[in-house]
């Protein structure tokens, strides 16, 4: 094998290709990324058995072929090289050797056979559709905040994507939780998705999704099967394994009687929450909120560290109440925010609260309260 590449053009697809390459490895080819070279592309597929990528990028090809070579190391090495470089790889299977030369720079690397690659097995998918990638961003980052780190409730470590009956008919949604607070996110049916099978879309794939998404008006291929989903551009392709488990009945933990209405600009809520939590002990985070009319009152009271207070003014005209929550969760939620009100329906200060922008109820959050 022997290309000539633009390194610009090399490193965001080497880039791509070993950020799903795991730094740990006990299967040494599990650290490398595929190089396949013929026609005038050359491609880099790298795995760890469940997330699969696969970046193509124009090239002059010399000599096809195809070789493995350390990711993480063909990575540094490209980054490091001047901008605008051209840069040369010349595989060698006789002395499994990859060279790597731009102007006077000159690297050897190990290789290992091709043959060795793992490549994910194909599927067959029962639902193909297109989406834009700002709609498919939009569902994922506004829902991944709340996935769940904790290893023994599997199900909750992903993003759970399906179709559901939303209040205008049939949208695509996600919907992530761990329990303390939950995201779920609308958007409109694509065609071809009407039959899809609900996935829990694992919380890596999800991470190594926003790349793929960056051009708002680009239009994902997206297949999707019991165990494994794809999304593809025309250069990049991500398959992989879902989450094996059912996701729990999220309908039944959003509130549907939350009458007591707070309307708050949410960039200032969420600095005057960011304040006052500075001296919450880390332990627990709590902040209580105090509502009267049109007023809210933050305030912490940590007796290790001390106490702060800060008032808002405030859409609000129902009774009194105080409830409490995590400052961490309460940012997250308020960071979701794209318009400039955030709307909080409250029941009382034991249940959970319910957070929408504006009356848009295609995003909305549910969070639990604290003891404070």
């Amino acid at each position: 094998m022997k290309i000539s590449i633009e390194r610009a053009v090399l490193l965001k697809a080497v880039s791509q290709a070993q950020s799903v390459v795991e730094r740990r490895n006990t299967i040494p080819i599990l650290a490398n990324v595929l190089i396949e070279a013929e026609d005038a592309q050359v491609s880099f597929r790298a795995t760890d058995l469940d997330v699969e990528v696969m970046d193509r990028a124009p090239a002059m090809v010399e000599r096809a072929g195809a070789t493995t070579v350390s990711a993480v190391m063909l990575h540094e090495i490209i980054r490091k090289l001047p901008d605008g470089a051209l840069v040369e790889l010349v595989d060698d299977p006789r002395t499994g050797r990859l060279q790597i030369s731009a102007g006077r720079s000159n690297f050897s690397l190990a290789t290992l056979p091709k043959e060795d690659f793992p490549v994910m097995a194909s599927s067959e998918y029962s639902a193909n559709f297109s989406a834009l990638a700002k709609d498919l961003r939009r569902l994922f980052d506004k829902s991944k905040f709340a996935i769940s780190t904790e290893e023994t409730r599997y199900y909750l470590n992903g993003v759970y994507m399906h179709v559901a009956e939303g209040e205008n008919g049939r949208v695509l949604r996600c919907v992530a939780t761990d329990g303390h607070r939950l995201a779920r996110i609308d958007a409109p049916l694509p065609a071809g998705a009407e039959n899809m099978p609900g996935v829990i879309v694992p919380r890596k794939t999800v991470g190594e999704l926003k790349k793929l998404l960056e051009d708002d008006d680009m239009r994902i291929a997206v297949s999707v099967s019991e165990t494994k989903v794809r999304f593809a551009t025309p250069d990049i392709s991500l398959t992989s394994k879902v989450i094996d488990g059912t996701f729990p009945d999220y309908t039944r933990v959003i509130p549907t009687q939350n009458t007591k209405r707070l309307e708050v600009d949410a960039n200032e809520f969420a600095r005057a929450v960011d304040r006052v939590a500075t001296v919450s002990s880390e332990r627990s985070r709590a902040v209580k909120l105090s509502l009267e009319e049109d007023k809210l009152t933050l305030s912490v009271n940590a007796p290790d560290s001390g106490a702060a207070e800060e008032e808002l003014i405030v859409a609000y005209g129902d009774e009194r109440l105080e409830i409490g929550f995590n400052a961490k969760y309460l940012l997250e939620i308020a960071s979701q925010v794209d318009r400039e009100n955030a709307v909080f329906l409250f029941n009382a200060s034991g249940d959970p609260t319910l957070m929408r922008e504006g009356n848009d109820t295609s995003a909305v959050y549910v969070v639990m309260p604290m003891r404070v």
